[in-house]
Parts: C-alpha cells; structure tokens; sequence
C-alpha cells in the first residue's frame, strides 16, 4: 500500500492559498449551493416527469447517487486536498503523462461551456423568481426583457465583488447565508406540516407505480432533475487548499451536506403539496409563494419570495468561489493559460481566475434563456466528471493507494455511481446526449491539435517509442 504521492504538487499552490476554511464553513459552502434556487423551481418539473406525488421516488434516487457519488469525492478530496477537484484526481489516477493528460483537460474543456451556464442560470433564475414581488420583470412565456437581463448581470457582478476578498471572510459570509437559506426551509417544513393533509399527499393517480417503460422514463427524468438539485456536495473538492484538516473536514462536509439536504427535500416535498394539491402545484411557476399565499396571504408570500432569492444569491455565490478554482489549478500545472495561476498579492486568492469565470458567467446571463438547461448541463459534465471520477477511484484502488478516508461498502457506492449516472446520461434525451458527446469530442480534438503542437501525450510516447 502507498500514499498518493501527485507527479505535480503544485508547491504554489500550499504556499498562496489561506488553508481558512473549518468543518461548519465548509458544510455551509456545501449547503448553500446544494439549495439554490434549485428545488424551488423544479419541485413542478419533478412532478410533472412522473405525473403525481409518487414523484418523491426521484427525490429518493437522486438522494442514493448523491451519497454514493459523495462517497467517491469523499475518498478523492481526503486524498487530494488540492486546489481544483477533479482535474487534479483524474489527472492522478489516469496518469499526468498519460491517459490523465487527456481526461484532465477534458474536464477543464466542458467546464469551460457547463460552468458558466451553470451559474448563469442560477442568475436567470432569480431574475424570474423576483418577477413574484416586480410583476412585468419577465415577458410572457420565456421572453426575457432588458430589466430581466440587467437583473441577472448585476447580482453576478455583486457576488464578484464580495468573493474578491480573503477566503476567512468569505466562509464567514457563507454562515449568514447559511443561516437564512435554511431558516427559509425551516418556514416552509413547519408551515406545511403544521397544516398537513395526509390524504393530498397520499392521493395516486391511477397506476401510478405500475412498472413500464413510461414509468422508467419518467423516473429517469424525475432521478435526473432531483440530481441536478443535490449537486453542490462537491463543491469543497474545489477548495480542497484552502481547508484546514482536510483529510477529515472534506469526507465529513460532503456527507453531512447530503444527508441532511435530503431530510430537508423530503420533508419539504410533502410539506407542499399536503397544503397545494399536487395537481396545482405541477404548474405552479412560483410553488412556495403560493403556498405561502393560501396559508398566510400575500404578504407571507412576497416574504417568502425574498428568502428563496437569497438562496439562490447564495447558490451562486458557492459555486463561482469553487469554480474560480479550477482554471488556477489548470494553470500551475501548465495545462492552460499561465495567468491564470496569479494570486492576489494581500489577499491570496485566484483574482484573475474568478474574474474571468465571473465575467463570462454574467455575459452568459444576459444573453440565454432559461430553457432545458438543467439536461444540458448534466449531459455535458456526466461522463468526465462522474462517471470516469467513479472509475477513477477503483483504479486507485487497485494501485494499492492508501486512502485517509475509505467509503463504507467499497466498491459497491462506485459501482452504484457509475451505473446510475450512465442510466441518467441516457435519460436526458437524444438531443441532449449529442451534445454531450459533441462537447466531448471537440475537446478531444482541440487537445490533439495542441498536444501535438507542444509534444504531449499521445505523440510524445509514439516519438519516445520510435527514439
């Protein structure tokens, strides 16, 4: 057995970042952009996929492949706490010479197009929230006006200028975030279960757990959207330099996140449609302001309406901080542009990585619509990003590498990981699993082109082969 010993340490990056972040900043991190604006927009779509209430399977999957998937960072980031996640692990277990050459800059290629939209609809999606409290701030239908648009920018350009700071500061700001995000969750759990009807909730369609193809189909959509709706556990991986003890704080952040976002969905869930009827609430554009508004009245629901912008505030937030990380990880090690690597002189964070990333994040908010972006997203990051991470982590295995976190039952969650992610990669669709597949391979040939210009990997093996 052996330790991972990284081909590239990256020395710079120990000796700028500010290890500043502890186990409850790190969870708070993890919480806030696992909410979002996310569930509160997408409880209708949930519904919606399977056709009633027996949608809460979708929560329930989507739950089972974040814990298993969350194992599998869970091993990776305790192993590697680097700043970068992903890129750093791939590069690691495939070989930084070699196959990990490849893969590595692959993930730094589709978070170039799924980061930033990423992102940018969380934007979008508070300048379509705040449309409850400003009526006319969205067009019918999916238009967007020019307030709508100028919405969106400016709050990216405001969590740009609080992330511009040191990284102590920001994991404070993340426990006031913390603290309304959940405090809105807790509104809306007891509000709920203090009127709860236990007939709306358990109120089937006909046939509604009758196994078919639809049923499948519509369970892989429900699974797909819920997923979409955990994602964030993962965000310390990012962030892994700037934890203190990370060996222990990142395995513990990542599956308290996940255990306790997924109490609170299911229990939220069933809060809201014991008081509006699932019926209602599957074309429901504003779910938790109606159902304020048939508790407590307009006002309630204005307020609630408020909270639910916070947390998608906070959601972006959490994101561009991890984000703005992976690009600078890139750069230390000459796998992208060396400006990249700067770090602020006083401050000592990535500035010219968030900028970047922030920037195109808010030009992307000013110029898309909010429109199936959710299958979008997850068909692009799927097969690097989870499925070959989850292979990853049995290669390594295998190796012999000692791991300081081991997940419970290996390697039944990777096996689980993988299979459930490819099953949901399928179910986005054939559009979307083209786009996918077309992001994939560009990247692949925009690597070749540049590999052979710099005499990387394949073509430095085939020269060294030949010599």
């Amino acid at each position: 057995m052996h330790t991972i010993s990284p081909s590239n340490p990256t020395p710079s990056s120990e000796e700028h970042l500010l290890r500043g972040l502890e186990l409850k900043e790190a969870t708070a991190l993890n919480m806030i952009d696992m909410v979002g604006i996310g569930p509160f927009i997408t409880i209708p779509l949930i519904l919606a996929a399977m056709g009633g209430p027996q949608a809460i399977l979708g929560w329930l999957f989507g739950a089972l492949l974040a814990l298993c998937d969350g194992l599998v960072w869970a091993e990776l980031g305790a192993a590697m706490p680097q700043a970068g996640g992903s890129y750093v692990y791939l590069r690691e277990a495939y070989g930084p010479h070699g196959w990990g050459r490849l893969l590595s800059f692959l993930f730094i290629w589709q978070m170039l197009f799924r980061a930033p939209l990423s992102m940018a609809s969380g934007l979008i999606g508070f300048a379509d929230y705040l449309g409850y409290v400003v009526p006319g701030l969205v067009t019918v239908g999916e238009g967007r006006t020019l307030p709508h648009r100028l919405v969106a920018a400016g709050v990216g350009l405001l969590i740009i200028f609080l992330l511009y700071r040191r990284i102590t500061v920001i994991g404070k700001i993340s426990l006031y975030l913390w603290v309304v995000v959940f405090g809105t969750i807790a509104w809306i759990i007891f509000a709920g279960l203090r009127h709860f009807d236990a007939a709306r909730v358990l109120t089937f369609p006909p046939e509604a757990f009758h196994f078919s193809f639809g049923f499948v189909v519509g369970l892989g959509s429900a699974s797909l959207i819920a997923i979409y709706d955990y994602l964030g556990y993962q965000n310390v991986c990012y962030l892994g330099a700037e934890i203190r003890q990370p060996q222990r704080v990142i395995p513990r952040a990542i599956i308290i996140s996940i255990l306790g976002i997924a109490v609170l969905y299911f229990v939220m869930n069933v809060s809201l449609i014991s008081v509006l009827p699932w019926q209602e609430a599957i074309s429901s554009k504003f779910i938790v302001a109606d159902f304020m508004a048939r508790l407590y009245g307009p006002t309630a629901a204005q307020l609630a309406t408020m909270l639910i912008l916070v947390a998608a505030f906070a959601s972006v937030f959490s994101l561009m901080l991890g984000y703005s990380r992976i690009p600078y990880a890139a750069a230390l090690d000459g796998n992208f542009f060396p400006v990249f690597a700067r770090v602020h002189r006083s401050k000592r964070f990535p500035y010219v990585s968030l900028l970047a990333v922030g920037g195109v994040t808010v030009a992307f908010s000013l110029l898309f619509k909010l429109v199936e972006v959710i299958k979008g997203l997850m068909a692009i990051r799927i097969l690097i990003e989870f499925v070959a991470q989850a292979v990853a982590v049995i290669l390594l295995h295998r190796a012999g590498v000692r791991f300081p976190f081991r997940m419970w039952l290996y390697p039944l969650p990777a096996l689980l990981a993988i299979g459930l992610w490819v099953w949901l990669f399928l179910a986005t669709g054939t559009r979307f699993i083209l786009v996918g597949l077309g992001v994939l391979a560009l990247g692949i040939v925009v690597y070749l082109i540049r590999a052979r210009l710099l005499g990387e990997f394949p073509f430095a093996a085939k020269e060294a082969r030949v010599g």
